[in-house]
This record gives C-alpha cells, structure tokens and sequence, in this order.
C-alpha cells in the first residue's frame, strides 16, 4: 500500500513540464505510435487527468469502472478528429486544467453522481484533453498511428490506476489514500495554474 502511495505521489510532484503544449501547432506533432504513447506521460495535467478518471472509477465501483474510462476515451476519440481538423475554441487550455482541478475534487469528496452524468462530463473532459494535442498538429499531417498511441497509453493508465483504486478502496485506509490523492491533484492543479 505504502509502494501506491509514494508512486502516487512521485507522479503528482515530479518535475514534469508544467503543459504538455501551449495551444495551436506549437510543437508539429507529426504522429507515429511511439510519440502518440508518450504523449500523455509529458505533461502534468493530461496524467493527473488521466489518473483522476480511473480512480473515481473505482470508487464509483460497479458499471462505472467500465463505463467511466471509456466515456474519457470515447470524448478522446472526437476531440481528435477535431483538432486534426483545425477545430478550436476559446479556452481549450482553460478547460484542461479545469479538468484535472474538477476530478481532483469529485475524487476527494468520493462523489458518485448518476452514471449518465459522470459519463457525460468525462466525454466533455476527454474531448478537451485531445482536441488540445490535436491542435499540435500541422493541418493535413493527421497520422491514425498518433491517435492509436495515444489511446492506447491512456487506457494503460486508466487500467492501472483502475486496479490500484479498487485495492486501495476496499478498506477504510485504502479509501482515505485515495480520496488524498485525489485531494493532492486537485491542490497541484490550483498551484501550477497559480505559478503558469
């Protein structure tokens, strides 16, 4: 349990860059599965995302375990397509950390609202997260091998941290940690935001 604990919190404070990009084609992302998998592990706020949804998953227990990470994947998927294609809107780097503050906070608080709601708003998250990185990259370089990487990296992520939170929220010790977690990302988002 202590081993989770001090992984958790490793990934909350490493010194990972403070964004994973800065808005419409700052880095050219080409593509390829490789950069696509390593994608979501260079940059704070898509991995404590990332983290958040699998363990509010797992407190929420039940068909959520399922149906919350694939809600995420699912708003990734769309949100790829349109950031492939140009589509923007004001705000996109707002609502990403908004995200990862919002999950912090339902994680602490082990909030279970109805299925359908939390479903919905983790497609609005997921969408966020990529249409973020599908704006990196150049107009008509959209590589399917990026989005596959990418998709794939992230359901890893949602998959460990899925197990991780069903262990540690069977007993009360384990759900305290958790909900610590879940307190530490929504804290680490507020300050990074502070000092960004």
């Amino acid at each position: 349990m202590m081993r989770r604990v001090g992984t958790i919190a490793a990934l909350l404070f490493a010194p990972l860059p403070v964004l994973a990009h800065a808005g419409g084609n700052v880095r050219n992302v080409t593509g390829g599965f490789a950069a696509g998998f390593m994608h979501p592990l260079s940059g704070w706020d898509h991995l404590l995302a990332m983290v958040a949804v699998a363990l509010w998953a797992g407190i929420a227990g039940g068909a959520a375990r399922v149906a919350l990470p694939a809600a995420f994947l699912g708003g990734m998927a769309v949100g790829g397509l349109l950031g492939a294609a140009q589509f923007s809107f004001l705000m996109v780097e707002a609502g990403v950390f908004a995200s990862v503050l919002v999950l912090g906070v339902l994680v602490a608080l082990a909030v279970r609202p109805p299925l359908v709601a939390a479903a919905g708003l983790l497609v609005m998250f997921g969408l966020l997260h990529e249409l973020a990185h599908g704006l990196e990259m150049e107009a008509g370089t959209s590589d399917p091998s990026y989005a596959v990487g990418f998709l794939t990296a992230t359901a890893l992520l949602h998959g460990i941290g899925l197990g991780s939170s069903a262990r540690a929220s069977s007993g009360r010790r384990g759900r305290v940690l958790v909900c610590l977690a879940g307190g530490m990302m929504a804290c680490t988002a507020l300050a990074l935001v502070r000092l960004g």
